[in-house]
């Protein structure tokens, strides 16, 4: 897209739920599942990461085995950092399921901003309960409260890349 062209998009409400509800159809249920295909992601990746550990540990001589500590954290946040903050602007479990993140103009996330998004999707889960994810059945773009906080939506991959095309 030109600068233009990417001027004009984000200008538009492109993520209005009453006029493009094809961008929303889905999401709720196909993001829990995502964070399920991720949680299985993030362990396989910890446990891949454990086993350079434990021979990073031998060769330090029980130095590095204190990386342990701070193993799933790490993992986790890298993942997150570099793919939903990447090109695709989603991670493997949300490719898998169809979907996208952006933010309320139309931009994509950048390394950090997805950092901190999953950051507080875990403080809120964890100081909130899992309750607070309820916020999503009543907010119009089926967005969770570190959505709202962050200014970031989750859409449907296919219908955005159609509209995208139909504007270009």
């Amino acid at each position: 897209m030109s600068a233009e062209t990417t001027s004009d998009y984000a200008r538009q409400d492109v993520f209005d739920p009453v006029s493009n509800p094809e961008l929303f159809s889905g999401v709720r249920s196909r993001r829990i599942f995502a964070f399920f295909i991720d949680l299985i992601v993030i362990t396989l990746f910890t446990f891949g990461a454990g086993i350079v550990v434990f021979f990073l540990g031998v060769f330090t001589l029980g130095l590095g085995f204190l990386l342990y500590g701070i193993l799933p954290t790490a993992v986790a946040l890298l993942y997150v950092a570099f793919t939903l903050g990447g090109p695709q602007a989603s991670t493997l479990g949300m490719r898998a399921m169809g979907l996208e993140m952006r933010l309320w103009y139309g931009a994509k996330p950048y390394p950090l901003l997805a950092a901190v998004h999953v950051i507080l999707f875990w403080f809120s889960v964890s100081l909130l309960t899992p309750l607070v994810l309820l916020v999503s059945l009543f907010s119009d773009r089926k967005r969770l409260l570190h959505d709202l906080v962050l200014g970031t939506v989750v859409i449907n991959s296919a219908s955005h890349q159609g509209y995208v095309r139909g504007q270009a």
